[in-house]
């Protein structure tokens, strides 16, 4: 059981991170599931205490993902087609690889504002607060991910070795 949680808090850490650049996997539960994974072998060093922490770490990394798109947009102007357009913009460009996953909401926000009847240079700005966005809350979660991660690893990392 435990080579399974190892591993499990392993894949759980490296899943979470690309979930906070890939929209459709919720990456910082994963990482604090993986996490959790880790603090339940026998070997863990994380206190409850650390696990709470990274817990409020994760809730407010989750609550900072849905608000700071809508609190972008409005302060760069943008009205509610533009925020519905960078959403649809951000699934969307999850089909078009890396550069999709960046440019989706950008894009979406331009063409919601542009629906509104938005000068091209007011969309133009409405978009790149939606791209602001998603860079801040994409880089506070690979942060949040990156840094458990690096805890779930040196955590486990005892455990995978006696696997070898």
């Amino acid at each position: 059981m435990e080579w399974f949680l190892a591993i499990a808090a392993i894949v759980c850490g490296i899943v979470g991170v690309l979930g906070a650049i890939l929209p459709v996997l919720p990456g910082t539960i994963l990482s604090y599931a993986g996490l959790v994974c880790a603090f339940c072998t026998s070997t863990s060093e994380i206190s409850v205490k650390q696990l709470v922490v990274w817990g409020v770490i994760s809730a407010i990394a989750i609550i900072l993902d849905y608000i700071l798109p809508g609190y972008f947009s409005k302060t760069f102007g943008g009205s509610k087609e533009g925020v519905r357009g960078a959403t649809i913009g951000v699934f969307v460009g999850m089909f078009f690889g890396p550069l999709g996953i960046i440019l989706g909401p950008f894009v979406g926000a331009v063409a919601g504002e542009m629906s509104n009847n938005r000068r091209f240079g007011e969309a133009i700005v409405v978009g790149l607060g939606s791209l602001l966005s998603f860079i801040v809350g994409t880089g506070l979660k690979l942060i949040v991910g990156g840094f458990m991660l690096y805890y779930i690893w040196v955590d486990v990392f005892q455990v995978i070795k006696d696997l070898w």
